[in-house]
Order: C-alpha cells, then structure tokens, then sequence
C-alpha cells in the first residue's frame, strides 16, 4: 500500500512541495520544463562521468595492490594520456552551456504584448497585487492584499502554511507580465513550477514573463530571507480557463477592491 501511495504522489501532477518529494515539481510553463529538461540532460552526464572515474578508481586499486605489485613503477608522465584528460573535460562543459545559455537568455525575455499585466509587491511579511490593466469604479487599479493563512485555521483541503486568504488568479495559456518590487526590505517572488524566481528589491521594477499552460494551483514562498516571518509569506497562483478568468476578476477582485 505504501508503494501504491508513492507511486501516486510521484506520477500525479506535483504542483507543491511533498513529502520525501526527489526532483523538481512538475513544470506549467515551457521555462520550467526547459530547466527540467536541462538538469536531466546534465545529469546524464554526471552518472557518465561518475561511472567513468569510479571504473577507473576501482581498477587501479585492484591492479596496483601492493601485493601485486610490491615495487610500483614510476611514471613520469604519459603523454597521450594528459591530452586526452585536458581535452574531454574541455569538450563536455561546450556541450552543457550551449542549452544551458539557450535557456536563460529564454528567461530573460520580455514579451512585448501580454494579455495581462500584474504588479507584485513584497511587505514584512504580506503581499499586495495590482492588477494593472483593470479599473474599478473610482479609476484605480484592481489591488488586494495577500495574507498567509495561519497553521491553525486551515480548512479541509490547503496545505499548511503554503495556503493565501486571497490567491493570485491568471488566465491559462496566455502570456502575463509580472513586475516585482519591494516597500521594505528585499523579498524574492518565487514559484517553482512556474520556473519563476525572481528578486523584489525596494526602490526598483524587476519584471519577469510567463505563459501557464495547463489550469491548476500553484504554490511557491519568498525566497529571500526578509526577516522574523520570513517562513509565512507563500504565494498561491490559481491558473483558470480564459473563459472564467474574466468571471473571476469581478467577482472576487472588484468587491474586495471596493471594501478596500
């Protein structure tokens, strides 16, 4: 039973932290299954190189035991030998950083036109998002701010200390901006399987794109240590479909926009 139950929790969509979890959650956006892409591609190589240096670990240690070989030999040096040990270890480098810079200068493009643009801003220790493109009935942006639920008033169903009273909400398979800044002190804007990470520094607009791809709740914290509750600042990005997304926005949005 317990290996049916790890069975699941591996192959079903991991879009937060579990436990005893290996890997990297499962990715929502192209970045992040190009970082997933990418680490296993490089560790391919890591197991080669690893069996490579261990056969030949293993067979030295069995082939110049000093009992086999009482006198060891001397060698100076091996010509065609040092060759090849300067230039393999040159060549395999090339072969992981050409992905590797296809991959973060796909990172850091900026999309020229996306279909929506949200503001992230960090406080000690709480969130506030603005939805830039929406207007409520006083000419002001859509804004609500983002509290963590405590760990002992969590309702059926949310993880702890991961869950928001008020989530992010996004349309799927469209491309959204998202520009990090900080009222305080630094804080970081990370969810993991969005391929997102990016830093809110005071005083400074950081931007960073993305384009979920499939609907689903994503969770993710800060990740730069800004103080006392530094642990309680998660983040919840809630991916619907673009029919619902403007459905969304009214009736959860513009209410709390008006209380407000």
């Amino acid at each position: 039973m317990i290996v049916l139950e790890w069975l699941f929790l591996t192959i079903a969509p991991c879009d937060a932290a579990e436990p005893w979890q290996l890997g990297s959650q499962d990715a929502a956006t192209p970045i992040m299954q190009g970082i997933t892409d990418l680490h296993h591609d490089v560790f391919f190589f890591v197991i080669l190189i690893l069996v490579f240096v261990s056969w030949i670990l293993g067979r030295a240690l069995w082939h110049f035991h000093y009992k086999k070989n009482p006198i060891p030999q001397r060698i100076v040096h091996g010509t065609t030998i040092e060759i090849l040990r300067t230039i393999f270890p040159s060549i395999i480098p090339m072969f992981i950083a050409i992905p590797s810079f296809a991959l973060l200068y796909s990172m850091d493009e900026v999309v020229v036109d996306p279909a929506i643009t949200i503001k992230a801003i960090g406080h000690q220790w709480y969130r506030t998002y603005e939805y830039s493109d929406y207007n409520s009935s006083d000419e002001q942006s859509l804004t609500f701010d983002s509290y963590t639920i405590p760990e002992d008033d969590p309702e059926l169903g949310q993880s702890r200390l991961l869950e928001v009273d008020n989530r992010v909400v996004v349309p799927a398979k469209s491309y959204i901006r998202f520009i990090v800044t900080s009222a305080d002190v630094p804080h970081s804007w990370a969810v993991p399987s969005l391929g997102v990470k990016c830093d809110a520094v005071p005083g400074r607009l950081n931007q960073t794109s993305i384009s979920v791809q499939r609907e689903g709740v994503y969770y993710g914290q800060c990740s730069e240590i800004c103080g006392t509750n530094h642990a309680f600042m998660p983040i919840v990005v809630e991916a619907v479909p673009r029919k619902d997304y403007g459905s969304r926005v009214s009736n959860q949005l513009i209410p709390q926009t008006g209380e407000a």
